[in-house]
Parts: structure tokens; sequence; C-alpha cells
């Protein structure tokens, strides 16, 4: 059996909102506890390389930190909300909602398959909705694994 794309030790339901970097390093750090990065320097050099390509912030409160790097074992999906918001550029606002996208470097298209279920998700109300009103962890893993990777 594969793994699942995120369980509950994935999700912050409370990330720092001091900036960027910091709400980054700590789905990161969440990754490396769980296995999925191996090196935390180069994932989150991979990570800002990509979002120096363009910034991930989606309109609606959402931002889809995302990329491949060698340091990732198995294609993973990190969530945190931030009661703040965090800003990832996108010209309405800070996030709310931020969804970390971590692909195997050799892998292949999957992390685009994620991302596309995501962004189909993303324009439902009442996904939004769920997400923003969770208070448990192991629930927001469950609902997000059902509804992204089927």
């Amino acid at each position: 059996m594969t793994e699942p794309l995120i369980t509950a030790d994935l999700v912050d339901l409370d990330l720092p909102s001091d900036g960027r970097r910091e709400a980054v390093r700590a789905l990161a750090e969440r990754l490396v506890k769980a296995g999925r990065v191996t090196d935390i320097d180069r994932f989150l050099a991979d990570i800002e390389a990509r979002e120096a390509q363009m910034p991930t912030g989606l309109e609606g409160g959402i931002g889809i930190p995302h990329c491949r790097s060698a340091a990732v074992t198995v294609p993973s999906l990190a969530f945190g909300r931030s009661t703040a918001g965090v800003d990832f550029g996108a010209e309405d606002g800070p996030a709310r909602l931020i969804f970390m996208i971590a692909a195997p470097e050799g892998g292949n298209t999957d992390h685009m398959t994620v991302l596309a279920a995501l962004a189909r998700r993303l324009v439902r109300k009442a996904f939004k909705n769920e997400l923003l009103e969770a208070t448990d962890a192991g629930h927001v893993a469950d609902y997000v694994q059902k509804e992204v990777a089927g």
C-alpha cells in the first residue's frame, strides 16, 4: 500500500504568521519529523527557488508552496492554517490556508495531479469552510486525503 499523501502529523491548525519563510519552515519541519523530507535546508532552498519563479498565493486566502526536491522521499502534502494570514503574493491579500506539496525530484507528474485536484477543490466554498472551521488535525488529514487523493 502506498503512503497517504497527508496524515494528522502533517497538519498545523495554528501555523505561525510571522512571515512566509517561517510558515514554510514550520510545515517543512513536519515533513522532516514524518520522515518524508531528509534534508530541510535543501528542501527549503528548492521551495524558495520555486517561489522566486512565481508567487504561489492564490485568490481567496490560499497559499500553495510546492517543489520537486531530492530531499523528498515520498509525495506529500502538509497543511497549515493561519489565523492572521501569511503573504504568498496573492493580489487579494494573505493566505489563511496553506498547502505545501512536496514531490520527489525524480518523481513523475504526481505533484501536478495533486495541484490540479487541490485547485478544483479550492473553488468550492464548502471545502475551504471545512478547513477554516476544523478543530481536529486527524479529521483535516482524512478529509483532504479523501478529497484530493481520492
